[in-house]
């Protein structure tokens, strides 16, 4: 095949970018903005994630707190209801079991009232982790708005290439001759042209021997010298 060098470039980039689409690679780069978008709505969740843990601590201590309350009120019920019953009763065996009942309802509360204050200190604590788990998401979810406008601004100001529309304007800068030969041969070799690295043939990727490296190499400028394991057109590197 006899091509400018200057075009030999376009032919490449040509193979390359039919070679993306054929396999399925033409998905548009992400920009820096939707980079940040995506980092930081994977923080979000995270974070959503963790504060909701969070206030499940909180729902957990405070329902603890309610079932000590409840326990202390009954209890102080019992208490009050043993010491009715003392002063109204002369049986020493009865007084005895009041007194013990009685005994034992004080201690049982004592001891509540030492678990209320523990409990009381540490909801406080979940109160104050949950709040601070709480902020981050809102500041979150403000980034998030403001990295989404941003990736959306930068969509509208550099709209994704569309794949084909570079294939065409490739293929417009090629004359036909030349674009008849490569459809053909990528039938024939599926790769119409390939990078040749001065050792291999970047279309079946196979080393060459020396004696046909030398023979691509000498080969003049405006000619595309053919891989003879694949048969695919080779574009030299250009210093």
């Amino acid at each position: 095949m006899i091509l400018e060098k200057h075009l030999q470039s376009i032919l490449l980039e040509l193979a390359l970018a039919e070679r993306a689409v054929e396999a399925g690679q033409t998905a548009p780069k992400a920009t820096a903005e939707q980079e940040e978008l995506a980092r930081l709505e994977q923080e979000l969740k995270r974070m959503r994630e963790a504060a909701g843990s969070a206030q499940l601590a909180v729902d957990d201590m405070e329902a603890e707190i309610l079932r000590i309350q409840e326990d202390e009120r009954k209890l102080k019920r019992r208490e009050r209801d043993d010491r009715e019953q003392l002063s109204a009763t002369t049986d020493p065996e009865l007084r005895k079991d009041l007194e013990r009942d009685r005994y034992n309802t004080k201690s049982r509360i004592n001891d509540l009232l030492n678990e209320l204050k523990e409990a009381h200190n540490e909801i406080h604590a979940l109160r104050n982790n949950r709040d601070v788990h709480g902020a981050r998401v809102d500041e979150l979810t403000r980034q998030v708005e403001v990295a989404r406008r941003a990736a959306e601004a930068a969509n509208e100001a550099q709209p994704p290439e569309d794949p084909q529309e570079k294939i065409d304007a490739l293929r417009a800068q090629l004359p036909a001759d030349v674009l008849a030969d490569y459809d053909e041969r990528k039938k024939e070799a599926d790769t119409g042209a390939a990078l040749f690295n001065g050792r291999s043939c970047v279309g079946c990727f196979i080393a060459l021997p020396s004696a046909d490296r030398s023979a691509i190499n000498r080969a003049p400028e405006n000619e595309v010298p053919e891989c003879p394991n694949c048969g695919t057109y080779l574009v030299r590197k250009t210093s």
